[in-house]
């Protein structure tokens, strides 16, 4: 068996995350510099999910056509970053609009595509996988720390600056990876709708874009909300990192849960544990030590929920199918979910108040689970 890339794997992980660690808690505060309102911020963001509902599939298909997934990923990074750079002349709203519509549809080629590789490269041993996707986090956690702090000293304008260096990252990162092979397997032969007509597959489909929804006001509006509340640029940047730091250790437990606990038992509980934490954020976020606990449990409703959804999506897409079901899972979930969270977070904020619109989030987690013990509960649907 081939050795696994490790390190080259690692390292595009690192600036990917730590490009959303720019974007998510950040950008939402650089457009609201721009005085763009709550509507305008939550469309704006939205564009980061939106195209993840077409571009994927559009990527996905060619990758599997061509079997060259990793030339995708660089020609995609490398478009990234040119299109980026419209940023820094586009400041009204339409402009803005186009350029960051360009930048989210190749930008939403890459992770997929590299979770697919990944997964080839490991072969069966996919209980590797989490050892990887953690210097995801450890990105994520260096860039949400360090620019919180010097958001504190410096102007907001810094964060186009620092994104910009992310995506150089990205594309000399995606340099180094190398293309995996893509094994054969018996269930190659049956077409891609068979599989998405299972049960289980719908049911997992459903959850997951669900529970992209719920994560709406959190990935748009959180350091808004923290900020509002009253605390520092810096602190929210820690307390993100929290919830990060929390998600490395559980990557790392994930082998040894699932050699004790069903993936679909685990998968589950995050859906209620994930309704439980936005109702604390939403009504609590005053209240530093519960708020704190809301952030522990991003070890369950990131770290736990993507690594067991993750390895469903595996389990149900083999061989050639691989690229396409990772393709359709960030495009239904991360996507159609994403969108929806982001839009509704939008419209809800400035009308329903922050408690409301995270009630809003905490009731999408709950129809999640409620959809998933239904056909996808342990028992039920195994594919």
């Amino acid at each position: 068996m081939s050795p696994v890339p490790y390190w080259r794997l690692s390292g595009f992980y690192f600036f990917y995350f730590a490009f959303v660690g720019a974007m998510a808690p950040f950008w939402g505060l650089y457009l609201h510099s721009l005085e763009f309102n709550a509507f305008q911020i939550g469309v704006l963001m939205s564009l980061l999910q939106v195209m993840r509902i077409f571009a994927p599939n559009i990527w996905g298909h060619i990758a599997d056509r061509s079997g060259r997934r990793v030339a995708i990923v660089r020609l995609a990074a490398l478009a990234s970053l040119l299109t980026f750079v419209g940023v820094f002349w586009a400041t009204s709203f339409w402009p803005l609009f186009v350029v960051m519509s360009l930048i989210s549809f190749f930008w939403s080629a890459s992770l997929p595509l590299v979770e697919a590789t990944t997964l080839s490269h490991l072969g069966d041993r996919t209980d590797r996988y989490g050892r990887i996707r953690l210097w995801g986090s450890i990105g994520f956690i260096v860039v949400v720390v360090g620019l919180g702090w010097a958001l504190d000293h410096a102007s907001i304008r810094l964060v186009p600056w620092v994104v910009l260096g992310l995506l150089v990252g990205i594309v000399l990162t995606s340099r180094l990876i190398p293309e995996a092979e893509i094994a054969t397997h018996a269930q190659d032969q049956p077409p891609l709708r068979s599989v998405l007509r299972q049960p289980a597959v719908l049911a997992l489909f459903a959850a997951a874009m669900l529970m992209a929804a719920a994560h709406g006001p959190y990935y748009t509006f959180f350091t808004i909300h923290l900020v509002d509340v009253g605390y520092s640029k810096s602190l929210a940047g820690w307390l993100w990192a929290l919830g990060v730091v929390c998600e490395i250790g559980i990557f790392l437990m994930m082998p040894r849960v699932f050699a004790r606990v069903r993936v679909e038992t685990v998968l589950l509980a995050t859906l209620v544990i994930a309704a439980v934490r936005f109702l604390l954020i939403g009504w609590q976020a005053d209240n530093l030590p519960v708020l704190l606990l809301a952030q522990l449990l991003h070890a369950f409703t990131f770290g736990a929920y993507h690594a067991s959804a993750l390895a469903l999506v595996h389990r149900h897409f083999t061989g050639r199918h691989q690229a396409r079901g990772q393709a359709l899972y960030n495009s239904l979930a991360f996507g159609v979910g994403g969108t929806l969270g982001s839009l509704y977070s939008g419209a809800a904020w400035d009308g329903l108040g922050s408690g409301m619109t995270f009630s809003l989030a905490a009731g999408f987690a709950i129809i999640a689970a409620l959809v998933f013990a239904w056909k996808g509960r342990p028992g039920q649907g195994m594919a």
